[in-house]
């Protein structure tokens, strides 16, 4: 990981990078669980979850919300921020053993209301994609990034 200066007017709406995978494992999902306090049993109880539509047990959507964002956590960019994440969509199950990939794409800049002079906005749509080009997840990542 190294250091980058990357302001505002730097960035280019189309502009994308894509992760390499991640496989998710049993231990990711009891890790989250005793972390979050979340035990529900559409993730821990493999024989309960087999009775259920789905017929397995699911990651949590929080789960792959945090990992996703890791992963396209890269450089350091001191003239960045993360000011939040919307529109936020469980779209899939991610079951055991799914591997995703991440592609995040600048999709919009926009003035900072109060103080357009100092500050922008940067929208990243980031998608989840597991091994079967299914999407379980998207968000819209918001930066708070320096001007020049």
């Amino acid at each position: 990981m190294q250091t980058i200066d990357r302001w505002y007017e730097d960035y280019e709406i189309g502009e994308s990078r894509r992760t390499t995978g991640r496989t998710i494992t049993e231990a990711d999902i009891v890790l989250h669980a005793g972390q979050t306090g979340d035990f529900f049993p559409h993730h821990m109880d493999a024989e309960w979850a087999a009775t259920q539509p789905i017929g397995q047990r699911i990651a949590h959507g929080t789960l792959i919300l945090a990992i996703a964002v890791g992963m396209t956590a890269g450089d350091i960019n001191p003239q960045a921020m993360s000011y939040g994440y919307d529109r936020i969509r469980f779209i899939k199950p991610v079951f055991i053993g799914d591997t995703i990939t991440v592609t995040a794409e600048i999709t919009e800049k926009s003035e900072h209301a109060k103080q357009p002079e100092r500050f922008g906005y940067v929208h990243e749509l980031v998608t989840v994609t597991n091994q079967r080009g299914e999407t379980p997840l998207v968000l819209t990542h918001l930066y708070l990034v320096n001007k020049r």
